[in-house]
């Protein structure tokens, strides 16, 4: 018995790395998975993982940039399985370049996998689990959105990751407030672990490396995916709206923007005025966390 039997998920890009990890944990905890990545080998090989260890998966190449397409990975859940009930956003590319620096084609390659991959497989999905409200049946479904460290934070050389990244937290907030009324909950993650990215890098690469000795796996993605299973749980039904920052052992709550008192004048300001209300606000400010890189 596990805390996702009888549910159903689509993971995007879960050929490999943290959508993998996401898909072996949820289907070992008794959950249906669509494995989603445009690579269908690399798809079809974590569906053989997970059914080889008895559970139940089957593989999708829909583009998640394209409407009409990400609808078939819906379709292919509820053909196959009988429902849906969870969809874990989780692909994603990078194209680092400063700003100054940067293409058109860097930008949009961003902008489309990330914010308009966010939106196209949910949208879907909320109009089935929309219909299914108005007709009277309990909903119990979950939106789960991969934001980043980047997007809470920005991060030197990402403008283009930041911006998507913190444009998924936005988006979340609105699925919650907007959503909640069909049964619906959303809620994202900032996860940091072990994948083909951070790997990439040199530095990053021996940090994180799978220690030889046996002891806990800091970086392992499997870390992160154990509380995505849990949101994605009949449990849960109560968190919704929240941004969380999961990493080896820790998990967390990502405070977002918040108003301060200000300063109140109570009539118009004159430009020559602003610095000295300026003065005021930044001695009371409580500084950001500071840009990665910076």
């Amino acid at each position: 018995m596990g805390i996702l039997d009888n549910r159903v998920a689509i993971i995007t890009g879960a050929g490999g790395g943290l959508g993998a990890a996401h898909a072996r944990v949820l289907a070992s905890e008794g959950c249906a998975v669509i494995v989603n990545d445009i690579n269908e080998e690399a798809a079809q090989k974590v569906v053989d993982e997970i059914t080889a260890a008895g559970g139940k998966a089957a593989a999708n190449n829909s583009d998640i940039t394209n409407y009409e397409d990400s609808g078939r990975a819906v379709k292919q859940a509820i053909d196959t399985f009988g429902s849906l009930d969870i969809v874990l956003n989780n692909a994603g590319i990078n194209r680092d370049r400063m700003f100054a620096s940067m293409t058109e084609a860097e930008w949009d390659a961003i902008m489309a996998v990330h914010l308009k991959g966010h939106f196209c497989i949910t949208s879907n999905a909320v109009h089935y689990w929309r219909d299914q409200s108005k007709a009277g049946e309990k909903v119990e479904a979950r939106i789960i959105n991969t934001t980043s460290g980047a997007g809470l934070q920005g991060s030197i050389g990402q403008s283009n990751y930041a911006a998507a990244k913190a444009g998924i937290c936005a988006l979340t907030l609105n699925q919650a407030a907007e959503l909640g009324r069909y049964g619906i909950t959303a809620n994202a993650i900032a996860p940091a672990a072990r994948t083909g990215m951070t790997m990439s890098v040199d530095a990053m690469a021996q940090r994180m490396a799978k220690p030889e000795d046996g002891s806990f796996d800091y970086w392992a993605p499997e870390n992160v995916s154990s509380l995505l299973a849990w949101l994605g749980s009949t449990e849960a039904s109560h968190v919704t709206g929240r941004v969380f920052e999961a990493e080896g052992g820790k998990i967390s709550i990502a405070d977002g923007w918040r108003s301060t008192e200000g300063v109140d004048k109570g009539d118009h300001w004159a430009p020559a005025e602003v610095g000295e209300a300026m003065k005021q606000l930044l001695e009371k400010e409580v500084s950001a966390q500071k840009v990665y890189g910076t």
